[in-house]
Parts: structure tokens; sequence; C-alpha cells
């Protein structure tokens, strides 16, 4: 692939991840507010029937084959256990605890997904990138203070989701590029909604009956997800992962102007102190990046 290429790879690659960070922080909300009034399961069954049945109609729209062969894939397998996984114990986590303390849980992500890019796909990551990357999170392990009381069973969750939504990211890059996006976000939204059946069947819970007000918080959970759905797929089949990944990290400035705003949840010093590294963690990467890019140019001209 040519330089200029992956350049423009990994500036659209960063453009795409932030945006699906702002729409999933949006969705988070979501789907706290709706789950005082329904069930989790209930919630994950009705939010992948409802992206399942957006992609479905998209692709019979765009011609697009929803069933393939390759979706019987082992990165394929992995990516929906990964889904699954993640989704579930995400959204227990968003039911039970704080959204900011969950968000800020979330951002260990980043550093999961260079580890996997490196070890997997054998991608080369500076030290400097690394640093940067390790500097994140750090500032994520201030705000959640494992040595603390805080760092309950409920956090637990938000990290098994964490490792979760990790796989997934790392999934979509391993997936056969014969499946398009419409394809991935039909199947990855049946497997949503196929663990909101099951987790509603072992848990016993009860169908409640959404009233107006959860309906319309569940078509925004829809519309907010698909946008998100496709966003970071894009974003993690495009350009180097190391360079796209800790942008990941401005979910964290979403999510706490949410929790802050909207649920009345305060932040602490030390949380501060977290979020200034992690935001200072993806600044000094995209500044690598652009120095790394100027001479990659450099080097282009002069061999030119």
């Amino acid at each position: 692939m040519l330089i200029n290429d992956i350049h423009k790879e990994n500036f659209i690659g960063r453009l795409l991840m932030v945006l699906a960070m702002a729409t999933f922080a949006v969705e988070d909300s979501v789907i706290k507010f709706v789950s005082s009034a329904l069930p989790v399961g209930q919630i994950l069954f009705l939010l992948g029937l409802g992206g399942a049945s957006t992609f479905a109609g998209l692709a019979l729209i765009r011609r697009k084959e929803v069933f393939s062969r390759d979706i019987f894939s082992k990165p394929m397998h992995f990516r929906v256990l990964s889904e699954v996984s993640g989704r579930v114990f995400y959204s227990f986590a968003l039911a039970l605890t704080p959204l900011t303390s969950t968000t800020m849980i979330l951002q260990a992500t980043p550093i999961v997904v260079v580890v996997g890019a490196a070890v997997l796909f054998n991608e080369r990551v500076s030290t400097l990138r690394w640093a940067a990357v390790l500097l994140g999170f750090l500032g994520v392990l201030i705000i959640v203070d494992p040595a603390s009381d805080s760092f309950s069973f409920s956090s637990i969750l938000a990290v098994l989701g964490m490792l979760g939504f990790a796989g997934r990211d790392l999934a979509s890059r391993a997936v056969p590029k014969s499946l398009n996006i419409l394809t991935l976000g039909v199947h990855g939204f049946i497997s949503i909604a196929f663990a909101g059946a099951v987790l509603s069947l072992l848990l016993a819970e009860p169908f409640i009956w959404p009233d107006f007000s959860s309906w319309l918080y569940l078509l925004a959970g829809v519309l907010l997800g698909t946008i998100g759905y496709s966003a970071i797929v894009s974003a993690m089949r495009i350009g180097e992962v190391s360079a796209i990944t800790p942008f990941r990290y401005s979910r964290i400035i979403f999510g706490v102007a949410i929790g802050v705003l909207f649920f009345g949840e305060n932040i602490t010093l030390t949380a501060s102190i977290g979020c200034v590294l992690i935001v200072l963690s993806s600044l000094i990467v995209l500044q690598l990046s652009r120095h790394k890019e100027d001479q990659d140019d450099f080097k282009s001209a002069d061999e030119e």
C-alpha cells in the first residue's frame, strides 16, 4: 500500500473512531435511562432486533447479501462471542454503576487492542506509541483505583465488557474482506438479540411492554447503535490499528460530560487527573502519527 494511502486511511479511521465513541456514549445514556423501566435482557433483545432489522433493510436497498459462507469463519465466530459477552456485561454495568465510572473503565480497551494487533497481526508499534498508550492506561488505573473499596463486582462487570469489545474490534479486522459492513451489522445485532433472549430466560425476567417514552429511548438506541457500529467497524478495517485505536479514549470526554450534565454524577480530583492523562495520550499519538507521516512524505519526495 502507498504511503499516502496509509496516511489517508489513518485520518479517516480516526474521524470514524471519534464518531463511534460519541454515538456509543449517548447510546450508553439511553440504555441507562431505559434500564430503570425495562430488564437488561429485554433491552438487549429489542436493541438487537431493531439493529439487525435496520442493517438488513439497508442491505436489501443496496442489494448487498446478508448471508454468506464467510460468516462461518473462525474470526466471525470469535467476533460473535466477543460481541455477546461485551454487550451483556457492559449493559449490566451501565444499569448497576454510575455512567462516568463505567465509561472510564471502558477506556482500557485501546491497550488491549494495540497489544492484540501487535501479537495477532504482527503490526509494528513504535516505542513512543507504546508509551503514549500506556500513559492512557495509567490514567484509567488512576480513575478506577483498583485498590480502593469502589472497585467492586459491578466494576468487574465493566472490565469483562471491555474485554469483549476489544475482542470484537480485533476480530473485525480479521474477518474476511468479502463481508461488508451491512452483513457484519446484521449478524452482530442478531447475536445481541439472541444474548438478550437467553439472558431473560436464565434470569426469568418478565416481559414488560415498553411505554411511549421507553419506545422513544429504544428507537434512539437503535439509531445510535447503527451509526456507531458502522463507524467502528469501518475504522478497525482500515489504516493502522495502533494509530487509530487510541482515539477510543475520546469516549471518556463524551461519557463523563453526559454523566455530569444529565445524571448529576460527581468527578473526583483523581478522576480528573486520570482524564487529563488519557486525553494527553491521545494527543501524543496524534502528534507522533503526524510526525511519522511528515517523515514518510519527505522520504517519498526524496526518492522521486
